[in-house]
């Protein structure tokens, strides 16, 4: 498993790495260099504060900290922020079981909110797990936990994997 240094430690860089890179690394090998620092962060990742964090074949791990600028009009955390760390986790640890020059995007997925989120409960994570990686379809799940272990929401994809 390949972790990254704390969050405080070193201040992550936001961007895309290019098509070329992509494509000459396996799914694996990408993200690894993503958690090392060798590629940029999504820019998604610096617009709603959260990051990778671990990663392995088959699993990816993010984490962020909900605070008041994503509450929605009801005075809780907007169900996009669980939404986007959960399909990001979903899709990274997809991402980790492809080969080099095969892509993927999510086909559909779906949350379920168990509790609200709001600024007050601190640190999540938000782990993905591939349930199945085939050659044309992927699935996978994830979970949504604060530090005790609360689950918060939980969700599943579908994802569509293609030649790039």
């Amino acid at each position: 498993m390949k972790q990254a240094e704390p969050i405080a430690a070193v201040e992550p860089q936001y961007g895309l790495a290019s098509r070329e890179q992509a494509q000459l690394l396996s799914g694996l090998e990408f993200i690894q260099a993503m958690v090392e620092g060798k590629f940029p962060l999504p820019p998604i990742c610096k617009t709603l504060q959260f990051r990778l964090v671990e990663i392995e074949k088959g699993r990816a791990l993010f984490t962020g900290v909900p605070v008041f600028d994503f509450y929605n009009p009801l005075g809780t955390v907007h169900g996009g922020y669980a939404a986007t760390l959960l399909d990001s986790c979903m899709g990274c640890a997809v991402h980790t079981t492809l080969p080099a020059g095969v892509g993927y995007t999510t086909l559909e997925f779906k949350v379920n909110f168990v509790r609200p989120l709001t600024q007050e409960t601190g640190l999540v994570r938000a782990e993905g797990k591939v349930i199945s990686s085939g050659k044309r379809v992927a699935t996978a799940e994830g979970k949504l936990f604060d530090e005790r272990g609360t689950l918060y929401s939980h969700a599943t994809t579908t994802c569509l994997v293609f030649p790039i």
